[in-house]
């Protein structure tokens, strides 16, 4: 009798009557469970397991029906040996048919992990972990892993009272999730692990137990690290697991699943409050930045700028956490290889930890990560005065409003390290158009930007995000290597910034000249010229410096005389001080060092002798102090120049006057003047002509092949535009309120009209002669003038001549031409009522200039 083809006709009391299977199931089993499972009995089970697959779904079945009796009566052991024998089977069997036993065991293992006892469940998540380790043949077309996803992650989060038990259920959770991403990432069928659903469980649960860390400043933290093996501690540490299990789901992120993986971590952030402070925040995302794809960085920063455009309105402190996070992930991503990751962070990365490629930020993508941090700049800085201005109307400076103020501080200066890290280390063709779209951001007069800004932020708005964006530019000039300064210094960046260097704010002419100096050093010459001062031997400091190349030449044809003309205003302003000195003497040393050729070696003497010029004049309302330290820098350059150059003659004279100085006038070298407490003359006597550089002197030095000595006889005037004499004021000035009457000091007095004509008067407009000699000597000034001056001169006053010529034409057109009557009437006012008043065409008056 086939007992197989009867099995649902027979009583189940009848044990030789039950299929094979059955026996074979349940003599596993033994009598006293505490003996465990029977071996021999067990592979018999086995070896017709493999020998009748057909029969695996079955096996399960009955498996699974047994299972669920124990765990109701709690036969634990008996749990324990069924659990047992189940992994053995699906170690051992591999066909086809073993798809349905797969859904057996499943089933058990969810009624394991729906037991509250603590054994069981850690059980059932220890046969899930060797299921998931099990390479299938073929994919599963209908198996989900929801209830696992779910369960595994209530685990991670238990609070069982016993610190041992909650730990054990804690890394069996943190192992089953490991499992189910393992068993799911590389199935296609399986993609929808990556769906939000997910994520926002997978995610939370990894980083509560990392976040709940007894060490979170363990050794290697935020660096890969090699996974866990079984045996070892980091086993039962459930922060170390999760950690590990979290590198591991990142590192098998796709393209298309990275702001699904890393959107559950920013919302942990905020629901936990972890931006302030932001240890951990910033340890998750060097774990993020480390595990994922290197061609994947620029969404993470997408998504935690986005994040800062969502807090923009959150208190200080937490902005300020989130652009930190947002400058760790910069600082990674921007970063070309290993070894500029350990240079950033020394000690800390490894030599696994994947090398971003140098061309990794293409396209719009690093304009829009500047665009974003400029406006949170500028937002900050609202934040910061509308703050200020409250406190300042309400006449109480509490500390609460200067503690909010502070913070605000912290979220620029956090945003400016940012803006430099990124943009230094950026390629050089990169950081020229950040730093044109740096410069485009800054308020200029003469540009809407000015205009907005001031009408919004008000002056003291307008300086601030002035600072703010040179400051952040000086980090981004950082290190800037540029073949040609025409490149480096186009004319839509080199214009706005000197016009911000004309305003009247020592602190804005500081940063400009900074500036100046990350560009044009390309040789890293500026720490050997720190501080102004007498170097006595310029060839020890061991200047690097090549032959200037035509494009340089070139460019100092083009913007010489401007760069010449900003420094000579920028020497005479009222509020300079020792380090407005200082950096004017590198200026002219890196010029001198970087793009002088003979030319230029005359034009800058030139500049010199008219500095010494403007101090000595009684024309100029410069203070003492003032004077003595134009002197000063005037004969720390002329030293440093005359060493350069290496002109013996020159040297001599230039010795000399600072030996007299040294002896009669210490107060003209910088070494004195430039102290706290250092003593000034009421007066300067430029009549001792021994204590001052003569340029005939220094042009007999240079009469020699290359210099053009004559130059050096013909004064430096800058000639001065009225768009710079505006834009000077424009610091503090409004638009609105400035205004310039150029014909009012123009014209000439009304009392000089009125002269009394008298026989003198006439006779000596008969007499001619006077008048021939008078035009004959203004014909000689302006011939020699033209053949003497340089172009630039003369190019620049009939500029002005031509400014005056039609600011005066468009008032004249101003006063002429009016809006002619309309035909429709004009509107009167009478009682209170409008009335309209038609006028004919043939009685209105027109201008004299519209009438042919």
């Amino acid at each position: 009798m086939d007992s197989e083809s009867n099995e649902s006709g027979v009583c189940g009391c009848c044990g030789p009557l039950r299929p094979r299977y059955k026996r074979l199931v349940d003599n596993i089993f033994p009598e006293d469970p505490k003996d465990g499972l029977s071996k021999s009995d067990m592979e018999k089970l086995t070896f017709y397991a493999v020998s009748a697959p057909e029969k695996l779904d079955r096996i399960g079945a009955y498996l699974a029906e047994r299972l669920s009796r124990d765990v109701v009566r709690h036969r634990y052991g008996n749990v324990v040996i069924a659990m047992e024998a189940l992994d053995q089977l699906l170690m051992a069997c591999h066909s086809q048919s073993i798809k349905p036993f797969v859904e057996s065991f499943l089933h058990m293992v969810a009624k394991l992990l729906e037991s509250r006892e603590p054994d069981l469940q850690v059980l059932g998540t220890n046969s899930f972990v060797k299921f998931a380790n099990i390479e299938e043949d073929t994919p599963s077309y209908h198996r989900r892993y929801d209830f696992f996803v779910s369960q595994f992650s209530a685990m991670c989060h238990s609070t069982h009272e016993d610190l041992d038990t909650r730990t054990r259920i804690r890394v069996a959770g943190i192992k089953g999730l490991q499992g189910v991403v393992r068993k799911t990432v590389n199935d296609e069928l399986q993609a929808i692990i990556w769906e939000p659903q997910h994520m926002d469980k997978l995610i939370p649960s990894m980083l509560f137990n990392m976040q709940d860390g007894d060490d979170m400043d363990r050794a290697g933290v935020g660096h890969p690290s090699t996974p866990c093996v079984s045996g070892q501690d980091c086993d039962e540490n459930p922060s170390t697991l999760a950690e590990s299990c979290f590198r591991e789901l990142l590192g098998r992120a796709a393209y298309g699943n990275m702001n699904n993986a890393v959107k559950p971590v920013l919302v942990h952030l905020d629901n936990h409050n972890l931006w302030e402070p932001n240890e951990f925040a910033v340890s998750c995302f060097r774990i993020i930045m480390y595990s994922i794809q290197a061609q994947h960085s620029h969404h993470v920063i997408q998504q935690v700028l986005g994040h800062l455009d969502t807090h923009s309105k959150n208190t200080p402190r937490v902005r300020a956490g989130i652009v930190q996070v947002l400058l760790e992930t910069v600082a990674i991503a921007a970063k070309g290889s290993v070894g500029t990751i350990q240079e950033c962070r020394a000690g800390d990365a490894l030599e696994s930890e994947p090398a971003t490629p140098p061309n990794l930020w293409l396209g719009p993508t690093v304009l829009e990560v500047f665009n974003t941090l400029l406006k949170h700049l500028r937002m900050s800085v609202d934040l910061e005065l509308g703050e200020s201005s409250r406190r300042n109307s309400a006449c109480s400076a509490s500390s609460a409003g200067r503690a909010k103020e502070s913070d605000e501080r912290i979220v620029q200066n956090a945003i400016i390290q940012t803006i430099g890290f990124f943009g230094g280390n950026l390629p050089d063709y990169q950081r020229a158009e950040v730093m044109m779209f740096i410069m485009g951001k800054v308020p200029v007069y003469g540009t809407p930007c000015h205009t907005l800004d001031t009408v919004k932020i008000g002056h003291q708005g307008t300086k601030r995000i002035q600072t703010m964006l040179l400051s952040s530019l000086i980090m981004v000039t950082s290190g800037f290597k540029s073949k040609s300064m025409s490149a480096a210094l186009p004319s839509p960046f080199l214009d706005p910034l000197f016009s911000i260097s004309l305003m009247e704010d020592s602190e804005l002419r500081q940063l400009v000249l900074e500036i100046l100096h990350n560009i044009i050093d390309r040789h890293d010459n500026r720490a050997k010229l720190r501080g102004i001062r007498i170097i006595p031997n310029v060839a020890a400091l061991k200047i690097k410096r090549e032959k200037i190349s035509k494009q340089d030449v070139a460019f100092m044809k083009k913007h010489g005389q401007q760069l010449y003309r900003h420094i000579y205003l920028g020497c005479k302003e009222d509020d300079n001080v020792h380090k407005n000195f200082e950096l004017l003497f590198t200026t002219l040393a890196v010029l001198t060092i970087e793009l002088a050729n003979e030319d230029v070696v005359v034009e800058l003497v030139r500049l010199a002798v008219a500095l010494q010029d403007m101090a000595l004049s009684t024309e100029e309302n410069l203070s003492m102090w003032l004077r003595c330290g134009l002197l000063a820098l005037v004969a720390a350059y002329l030293n440093f120049l005359s060493q350069m150059i290496a002109n013996t003659t020159f040297c001599q004279h230039v010795s000399k006057v600072i030996e007299l100085r040294n002896m009669d006038a210490p107060y003209l070298l910088p070494e004195h003047v430039f102290r706290d407490k250092c003593s000034l003359p009421d007066s300067l006597d430029k009549d001792d002509a021994a204590l001052f550089f003569q340029s005939a002197d220094m042009a007999d030095s240079l009469a020699g092949p290359g210099y053009n000595a004559d130059r050096l006889n013909v004064p430096y005037v800058p000639q001065v535009t009225d768009e710079e004499r505006l834009t000077r004021r424009k610091s503090f000035v409004d638009t609105i309120s400035l205004q310039v009457d150029i014909l009012a000091n123009s014209l000439p007095d009304k009392s000089l009209l009125a002269e009394e004509i008298t026989f003198e008067t006439l006779k000596k407009a008969i007499d001619t002669s006077v008048l021939e000699d008078q035009e004959r000597e203004r014909r000689r000034q302006v011939m020699e003038k033209f053949q003497k001056a340089p172009f630039e001169e003369i190019a620049a006053h009939c500029e002005s001549k031509a400014n005056m010529l039609h600011e005066r034409l468009a008032h004249i057109f101003e006063l002429t031409i009016r809006p002619p009557p309309s035909p429709s009437g004009v509107v009167s006012v009478s009682s209170g009522h409008a009335q309209h008043q038609s006028v004919p065409i043939y009685e209105m008056k027109f201008p004299d200039l519209c009438v042919y």
